[in-house]
C-alpha cells in the first residue's frame, strides 16, 4: 500500500483549507481530465507556494503572488487552479520555453524560486507501479508519491518585474501608426521614429485574409495594407 510523502503545509482555497487529493480533484475538473501533467502542477504548485511563504493564494494572499509558466502544456492549468493567477489578472506569465518548469514570486517580500519537473521520474514511476502497464498511468499514480527531492529541481531566483508588466490598470496606451490599432502596457515598437505595434514592426502571427471587409481601421487609414506579418515600409511619407 502506497502512503502519500507530501509536506502537509496549510493551504486554504477561498478561506477553506484543501488537501492535494481535492486539489487534483479540482484541476482534473477544469482541465478536463487527469493526466501525469496535472499531478506534476499541483504538485509543484504546492511545493512553489510553500517555499515563498504564500498559504492562501486564492484569498488573502491574492495580491502577493505571480508565477511565471514556462510550457503551454496541462501542467499550467493545475497551475491556474492552485495559486488562482491567471493570464487576465496579470499574475501569470507565459514564457515560452518549452520546459516544465514554473517560477513563483512573492510580489511582497521579492522572494522568488524555480521549480523545473526533473526527467528521471519519467522512467522511474514503473519502480513504484510494475504493475501497471501503461507508462502514462503508471507515471501519473507515481507522481502522487514520489517524494519532492525526486520529482523537482528548486532553486532561489531573482526576478525584476517591470511597472508595466504589474497588475492593475494600464500604464500606457498608444497608436500604432501604421495599422491604427492601439497598443497597450508599453508594448509599442519605435522604428525610424515611428510608433508601431510589434505585428507591423515585425514578422506578426497572422497573415490578413486578401478580402474585402469593413474596419474602422482601414476607413482612417486608407493607404496602409494593416502591415500584419509583413514589414512595414518606414520609407514611405
Amino acid at each position: 500500500m502506497h502512503e502519500l510523502s507530501l509536506s502537509r503545509r496549510p493551504y486554504y482555497m477561498n478561506g477553506v483549507q484543501m488537501d492535494f487529493l481535492l486539489l487534483l480533484q479540482e484541476s482534473a475538473r477544469i482541465h478536463g481530465h487527469l493526466c501525469p501533467g496535472q499531478v506534476l502542477g499541483v504538485r509543484m504548485s504546492l511545493l512553489g507556494l510553500g517555499e515563498i511563504g504564500i498559504s492562501d493564494p486564492i484569498g488573502k494572499d491574492k495580491r502577493n503572488i505571480m508565477v511565471f509558466v514556462e510550457i503551454d502544456r496541462c501542467a499550467t492549468d493545475a497551475v491556474r487552479t492552485v495559486t488562482g493567477c491567471s493570464l487576465g489578472h496579470r499574475t501569470m506569465k507565459f514564457m515560452d520555453y518549452g520546459k516544465m518548469a514554473v517560477s513563483f514570486l512573492n510580489l511582497s517580500t521579492g522572494y522568488s524560486v524555480r521549480i523545473v519537473a526533473r526527467e528521471e521520474p519519467r522512467r522511474t514511476a514503473r519502480d513504484y507501479f510494475p504493475e501497471i502497464e501503461d507508462k502514462f498511468a503508471a507515471q501519473r499514480e507515481a507522481y502522487k508519491i514520489m517524494p519532492d527531492e525526486e520529482l523537482f529541481d528548486v532553486r532561489e531566483v531573482t526576478i525584476n518585474v517591470k511597472p508595466e508588466d504589474m497588475p492593475g490598470r494600464p500604464l500606457s496606451r498608444v497608436q500604432c501608426e501604421a495599422c491604427g490599432e492601439h497598443v497597450q502596457d508599453a508594448r509599442q515598437v519605435y522604428r525610424q521614429g515611428k510608433t508601431l505595434c510589434k505585428s507591423c514592426a515585425d514578422t506578426g502571427y497572422y497573415e490578413p485574409a486578401r478580402r474585402p471587409y469593413f474596419s474602422p481601421a482601414l476607413m482612417r487609414f486608407p493607404r496602409h495594407d494593416l502591415g500584419h506579418g509583413h514589414q512595414v515600409d518606414l520609407t514611405a511619407p
